[in-house]
């Protein structure tokens, strides 16, 4: 079943993508929720026609994204975490976290954004993260946890 996407689905596609599904995902899940319309070949043209009115927005869009993640990966993110025996923490610091030292050191990003390699850190020193900021821009930052 070919479907046109109307937001970003995790793991399937981005808004205004066209995917292929299995019929009972698209039937009960997708089409009832909104997040996706059935590809009939007049929502293809409309979709279309769409996309080649964007296509300047987008590359405004792209540029303004690329911009921010050149910012982001000139920062120096350290977070500060309870410490146990060793270098375990006391609970662990994920995606949330990390977008709390985002925006205390100047950018707001809203959390789903942010992908901690891994999960979930539980223990003290430097970590990889990936924030999506455009479909095309994804910008790999390194953070360090620290003992507090």
């Amino acid at each position: 079943m070919e479907l046109i996407l109307r937001q970003d689905v995790e793991n399937l596609g981005f808004k205004d993508d066209v995917v292929s599904v299995k019929n009972g995902y698209g039937r009960n899940f997708l089409i009832p929720t909104g997040q996706a319309v059935l590809a009939t070949s007049s929502a293809k043209k409309v979709l279309a026609e769409n996309l080649k009115q964007r296509a300047y927005k987008e590359a405004k869009l792209i540029e303004d994204a690329t911009v921010l993640a050149d910012t982001i990966k000139g920062y120096e993110i350290k977070i500060t975490s309870k410490v146990g025996s060793g270098d375990k923490l006391f609970g662990s610091v994920n995606n949330i976290d990390l977008a709390a030292a985002l925006a205390k050191a100047g950018t707001e990003l809203d959390k789903k954004f942010i992908k901690v390699v891994g999960g979930s850190v539980k223990r003290l020193g430097k970590y990889q993260a990936s924030v999506r900021l455009h479909r095309a821009v994804v910008a790999d930052i390194t953070f360090e946890v620290i003992a507090e």
